[in-house]
């Protein structure tokens, strides 16, 4: 080698990915809830209304956060409030997600074809303070970026694609096995479209489930405007609805605790955030 530092980078680099490559190796299931299991051929699905993305932004602003570890933690809470209203224990879950990444180069978006890899991100469920939750899914967020994780996963899924049926079946159920949702936000036109002279009002999407997975989580969103939706499994989770009916309440607690709590600079810590929770007429 003649370049030192190019080498430095390429062992790095190689480095990095067989600890990826440990990492899912040894990962273990999430927690055991009555949304994972065997799923059947039926499904149910449900929507949210939409959230003004402008109002999303700003407690991002306020919260130190991204558009993407606000909603994530909403989805997180809704799903919280169902176990909870089910009479399921809560404490400590963890609900695992797969989270699609593009890979795809944006001077290429215009190809045919899929093009992304795959993300383990862990929903702490078991957390009940709104923006302590919301912390957790955004340094959850911080410690994938950057990772080898959706590299890895789309040279195996390329790798199994051009295999036997069975080893990608088996592929499939590893990657699924420890996780319970699919969950993926897409960024749609932030202007109206028409179709045939009529006003498109609202878009939503379906995302697929593999394996064993029984929940898909889809957020889209489309002029100015944020939609959530759900599809679950008829036999594990027969009323999605009643999740997604708890997604605007989750946001509002973002935003309640945002303008209750006093002036700062950076990010509002933790503890504020309970202090400001309980007090006043309760806890949120």
């Amino acid at each position: 080698w003649q370049d030192p530092a190019k080498a430095m980078a390429l062992a790095e680099q190689g480095g990095a990915l067989t600890t990826e490559i440990a990492r899912l190796a040894l990962m273990q299931a999430d927690s055991p809830t009555r949304f994972k299991g065997k799923p059947g051929v039926g499904k149910r699905v449900a929507w949210a209304p939409p959230l003004a993305l402008t109002e999303v932004k700003a407690v991002g602003r306020a919260l130190g956060a991204s558009v993407n570890d606000v909603l994530l933690s909403c989805a997180a809470g809704a799903m919280r409030g169902y176990l909870e209203s089910r009479g399921d224990d809560v404490d400590g879950l963890m609900v695992r997600s797969l989270v699609p990444v593009n890979l795809r180069p944006l001077e290429r978006a215009y190809d045919l074809g899929n093009q992304f890899g795959i993300v383990f991100l862990d929903l702490p469920i078991g957390i009940e303070n709104p923006v302590e939750r919301l912390y957790a899914v955004r340094a959850n967020m911080s410690a994938l970026k950057g990772s080898l994780q959706p590299v890895l996963t789309l040279g195996l899924l390329a790798a199994a694609g051009s295999g036997p049926k069975m080893l990608q079946e088996q592929l499939v159920q590893i990657l699924a096995r420890n996780a319970s949702a699919v969950m993926t936000n897409v960024p749609g036109p932030q202007q109206p479209l028409w179709l045939g002279g009529a006003k498109i009002e609202s878009m939503m999407f379906w995302v697929p489930q593999s394996g064993d997975i029984g929940m898909g989580a889809s957020i889209i969103s489309y002029d100015g405007r944020v939609q959530f939706g759900l599809i679950t499994d008829r036999g594990l989770c027969p009323d999605p609805e009643r999740v997604v009916a708890r997604f605007g309440g989750e946001f509002e607690k973002l935003v309640f605790t945002a303008l209750l709590a006093p002036p700062w600079t950076g990010d509002l810590d933790p503890a504020v955030a309970e202090a400001v929770a309980t007090s006043g007429s309760g806890r949120i």
